[in-house]
């Protein structure tokens, strides 16, 4: 009885790693020439298994190897051609994912992700998935065009660029033109990106760009054509001197309508009315009253008696 006891417990990680260490990863990929990919492989790490070794292998149409491997003296890249083009990530537990760059036609083929682990009673588990590679390679696309702002009017004097994207197996190579009168272009650059370090009117036309790659029968793509228009800013109108930019409303007294002097009444003729309006009887008041109360009694004849 205690003899089934200790194997029971001795094939219980071998049962618990069946349940839980499964690799995942799909059976096939398809990457496109002279790009990068990624072949998944994954797993859940469980506390009572340690993982000691990590390695991918491959199989070719006329060769096989390892790839890749990594224990407990750090990582390894086994076959030369894969050099500087392969790696796993580190500090990731459970992502064991192989990612490739630059891959070439001869990298189609199917590769295996193997892990071993140590159980708690110092067993080794070991599983693994396979995965088929394809290589492509995917001709230019029609380019698109990219401006660095908003929009594509600019003032004189801006920095400005236009940038050609297209997908497709690289190198991609690009051409910028110029559409001029009579249907002909103007080559204007060699390069993904057409800047200005300084724009000028002259500078406004429609501009376009091609993309072509080294595939099939290496067909040229050409993009949608795009005005670019260099011109002043609006300027805003400014008042004149002496003027204002806000119109006092006129006058209204309190029960009656606004009052509107004639503007083409002479200046003197205006005066006289304010004058006019001036004069008045005098308001005698204080020592000026009594002033006057006086001399008109000095005036006053005398009485003579009989």
């Amino acid at each position: 009885m205690g003899m089934l006891v200790r194997a029971a417990m001795l094939m219980s990680p071998l049962l618990f790693c069946n349940a839980f260490l499964d690799l995942t990863g799909p059976s096939e990929v398809e990457g496109i020439w002279k790009g990068s990919i990624t072949l998944p492989c994954a797993y859940v790490p469980e506390k009572d298994f340690v993982q000691q070794t990590l390695k991918w292998t491959v199989i070719h149409d006329q060769s096989s190897g390892t790839v890749f491997r990594r224990d407990s003296s750090g990582d390894h890249v086994l076959l030369s051609k894969y050099r500087d083009r392969v790696s796993v990530l580190k500090d990731t537990p459970g992502n064991v994912s192989l990612h490739i760059l630059n891959l070439e036609v001869s990298d189609r083929g199917t590769y295996t992700c193997q892990v071993t682990w140590r159980a708690s009673n110092n067993s080794l588990i070991a599983k693994d998935i396979t995965t088929k590679v394809e290589v492509v390679k995917v001709a230019a696309t029609k380019p698109v065009i990219r401006a660095s702002e908003p929009g594509l009017t600019f003032p004189p004097g801006a920095r400005a660029s236009l940038t050609c994207v297209a997908n497709g197996s690289p190198p991609i190579s690009y051409r910028w033109f110029r559409s001029v009168p009579g249907g002909k272009a103007l080559l204007l650059s060699s390069q993904a990106e057409l800047a200005w370090d300084s724009l000028q009117p002259s500078d406004t036309g429609k501009y376009y760009c091609e993309a072509e790659n080294r595939v099939g029968a290496r067909a040229v793509q050409q993009s949608d054509a795009v005005q670019l228009t260099v011109r002043e800013s609006p300027v805003t109108q400014q008042p004149s001197p002496g003027t204002s930019r806000h119109t006092r409303p006129p006058f209204t007294p309190r029960g009656g309508a606004p009052q509107r002097v004639p503007t083409d009444a002479p200046a003197a003729k205006q005066a006289a009315g304010r004058d006019a309006v001036s004069e008045g009887p005098p308001v005698a008041t204080g020592e000026g009253t009594r002033a006057a109360e006086g001399q008109v009694g000095e005036r006053r004849p005398q009485t003579e008696g009989p």
